[in-house]
């Protein structure tokens, strides 16, 4: 938590209003001498006070004292991770009621703020109605505006603009997203030659280390994108078969030739599945398997226990210390078990339901992805009734008394 900064406040507030000592004190029906004891930090306003100095000048009794829980980068992840659990082991309401008790103890913690956005934004999907799931999205939104209010670190509120735009786009505004991203994201502006004027001034400063650093970073985040965009790219483009299969041919040779399977299984995935609905899209039933199978191969990599984090490679050496600074580090932002339940939905997409009922090849692939699911989903259940049963545990961060940690 922070210290709390009440005499340097209210000096800092007085000035503000461009008022006198003797000003505050007639308005506060005190002495000229007693709000000079209250800025010197020689004595304090009585505790009835406080409200009418904090509405005089225009802010919060916290404000006004410098009172902002905060927590830290590790506890915001430990918070991610609990809550990104507990929406497969919970009922789907608690979780949210646990959320939303977070969100009002620590509602200065604006990084934290950001979090439990992207919490939503992952897990909106599991409420009971699409009306449930738009509140939660929208009640997100009203988080990432009160950052983007209040919040004096340009990062944080960089990604709550960019969170705002991504949850504006799943609730349908589409207008919203591009009055948001357009200006900045415009190819043709110089902000977009700042990552390698950075790193050519890292390199003539002599900060090599942290030129090379940085470099790899910036690589593998092209490569990541250059994925993402593509599979974006066979989604509006699908009865464009022609463009589509130079499309599928060009990435799966970058996938192969970085070893993105293994480096980045996640996107990977997702690529492959995206080609799997074109060739479903335009009836190619052997290319469409094909794809499911690459799908499957790098869902199951994905899913091992070493795999679910965030890593470099061999060639990638250099990720550690940058994947370390992420806001959730090398976590996964979706639990395990809730990828394994959203696969039978993937698989029954209607052009898969369509083509392939009969192929044998995608019904055994279907039958693994079951059968893995029912014994992760054994497991699971397993480990919460064991987890039932201990006793004397220490307490959880969202229950409290673990601030300071």
């Amino acid at each position: 938590m922070n210290e709390l900064h009440l005499a340097e406040n209210i000096t800092r507030f007085r000035h503000e209003k461009k008022l006198t000592q003797e000003e505050l004190a007639d308005f506060m029906g005190v002495t000229k001498a007693s709000v000079s004891k209250w800025e010197k930090g020689q004595n304090t306003p009585d505790l009835l006070l406080l409200p009418r100095l904090a509405a005089f000048f225009g802010v919060t009794v916290d404000r006004l004292i410098g009172y902002e829980a905060q927590l830290s980068k590790e506890q915001i992840r430990r918070c991610y991770g609990e809550l990104s659990q507990d929406f497969v082991s919970m009922p789907f309401e608690e979780v949210i009621k646990k959320t939303r008790d977070l969100a009002h103890r620590y509602y200065a913690c604006y990084p934290l703020l950001l979090q439990l956005g992207v919490l939503y934004w992952n897990h909106h999907m599991l409420a009971e109605t699409e009306k449930e799931g738009k509140k939660l999205l929208e009640e997100a939104v009203a988080w990432c505006d009160r950052i983007l209010e209040n919040c004096g670190d340009v990062d944080t509120c960089s990604d709550a603009l960019v969170l705002k735009a991504g949850l504006a786009l799943q609730l349908g505004k589409p207008l919203e997203v591009i009055d948001a991203l357009e200006p900045a994201a415009d190819p043709t502006r110089l902000a977009g030659q700042s990552g390698g004027l950075l790193l050519q001034a890292y390199q003539m400063s002599g900060q090599k280390e942290k030129a090379r650093s940085y470099a790899q970073v910036r690589h593998y985040l092209d490569l990541v994108n250059l994925v993402v965009d593509a599979a974006l790219n066979l989604s509006f483009n699908e009865n464009n078969l022609k463009q589509c299969e130079e499309t599928i041919r060009r990435i799966r040779g970058v996938i192969e030739l970085y070893q993105l399977e293994s480096l980045h299984p996640n996107v990977t995935a997702q690529f492959y599945f995206q080609s799997a609905l074109v060739y479903a899209a335009n009836e190619k039933e052997k290319e469409a398997v094909l794809a499911l199978l690459g799908f499957e191969r790098c869902v199951n990599k994905f899913l091992k226990e070493k795999e679910t984090e965030l890593h470099g490679d061999e060639y990638f050496d250099l990720l550690d210390e940058w994947i370390s600074r992420l806001p959730l580090g090398s976590m996964a932002p979706r639990d395990i078990s809730f990828v394994w339940q959203s696969m039978k939905e993937w698989l029954s997409h209607p052009y898969f339901s369509s083509l392939l009922k009969e192929n044998r090849e995608f019904q055994r692939l279907v039958q693994r992805m079951t059968n893995e699911n029912a014994k992760r989903q054994g497991l699971s259940q397993r480990m919460t009734n064991e987890n039932a049963r201990c006793q004397g545990l220490p307490q959880r961060l969202t229950e409290g008394g673990r601030e300071n940690d």
